[in-house]
């Protein structure tokens, strides 16, 4: 399923998401030699309809164009099928964002041979790029809380996010064997998204090294990924005023990376649907009930909180969630701790 090449592929640096696949034939994994040995590992396309990785890859090879990269570059082009009609995944595809822990089907094989052909490479770094659909800021999402790992995402933004969970993801998996970072890049079709990554990425070719010398609490803004939010296949739903059994408020999407007080209404519910939300911590729990209650036939907020990744489009709804849960961490203190029994422990 996976096709690896030591150049880069006619058409590449040319197609745009839709027409690549008349360059790559598949899943692609290109290796690219440079000054260092340790490659710069770079996912793209994952999921097709998120673009913004792809451009910006393109743009480097082509800045790059005719001179050594300062370091070996590894790029996996990923879901270009669905790239091809601009979808997330087709139908009946896996996501090839939740390949990454095991599994007997061809995608995870494909993710196998990636990990293992990195592994033996010595891998430096991996960036995992993503797009969003709704109104949230550029961060960085890290899997672990180390010195290393904080200061490269704090290289792409102030605003980083820690989460562990699903397992199954590209960043989880690579976190294992060198810093890891997965970059959501706002809407995709934005120069400025684009551009941010292309800079960053240049950068990170340059880097003769990760400092592990300590973060100061200043110069990021951490925020730990507790729950995320789904919406029950059998409950209907809508963003507006459609008679659905759950009526989002419009433009719900403007809490992202907001604090919201307890008491604050997110949606409407049908008189006797008997519709709620489910929330599930990182544990694999479902706790709704702690951060949502229904009042009047409003679903509330039960506590204070700060959504994520919130929005409106129905079909990312189904195909992943509505929204993730976060609250702020404070970088003191943190060896040693349980981050997710003291983040729920200050919500209870």
């Amino acid at each position: 399923m996976l096709n690896v090449v030591d150049h880069i592929p006619d058409g590449l640096l040319s197609s745009d998401a839709r027409t690549l696949w008349k360059a790559l034939p598949g899943p692609t994994l290109i290796h690219l030699p440079g000054r260092r040995p340790e490659p710069l590992f770079v996912s793209v396309l994952l999921h097709g309809n998120e673009t913004t990785g792809l451009e910006a890859i393109q743009r480097l090879l082509l800045r790059f164009d005719g001179r050594m990269l300062p370091r070996n570059l590894s790029v996996l082009v990923g879901n270009v099928e669905a790239a091809r009609h601009g979808q997330r995944r087709l139908p009946g595809q896996a996501d090839f964002n939740r390949i990454w822990s095991g599994g007997s089907g061809p995608e995870n094989a494909m993710a196998a041979e990636v990990l293992d052909g990195l592994r033996r490479r010595g891998v430096f770094a991996a960036v995992d790029v993503h797009n969003n659909t709704g109104l949230n800021p550029h961060y960085a999402i890290v899997n672990k809380v180390n010195d290393r790992d904080l200061k490269l995402a704090s290289a792409f933004g102030r605003t980083v996010v820690y989460s562990a969970h699903p397992e199954s993801t590209c960043s989880v998996a690579f976190s294992h064997l060198c810093p890891s970072l997965t970059l959501e890049c706002g809407i995709p079709g934005t120069e400025h998204g684009v551009d941010h990554v292309l800079s960053f990425l240049e950068g990170c070719l340059h880097l003769s090294e990760i400092s592990d010398s300590p973060i100061h609490p200043q110069d990021i803004d951490l925020f730990h990924s507790v729950a995320i939010v789904k919406v029950p296949r059998r409950i209907s739903f809508s963003f507006g005023t459609h008679a659905t059994d759950i009526q989002f408020f419009p433009e719900i999407d403007h809490l992202n990376f907001r604090e919201v007080d307890a008491e604050t209404p997110i949606a409407r519910l049908q008189p006797g649907s008997g519709a709620r939300l489910e929330v599930w911590n990182e544990h694999g729990e479902d706790v709704a009930d702690r951060f949502f209650k229904v009042d009047d036939d409003l679903i509330k907020t039960a506590v204070p909180l700060m959504p994520s990744m919130l929005t409106q489009r129905e079909d990312i709804v189904r195909m992943d969630c509505l929204c993730y849960l976060m609250v702020r961490m404070q970088l003191p203190a943190l060896a040693g701790v349980d981050l997710l029994g003291a983040q729920e422990r200050e919500l209870r």
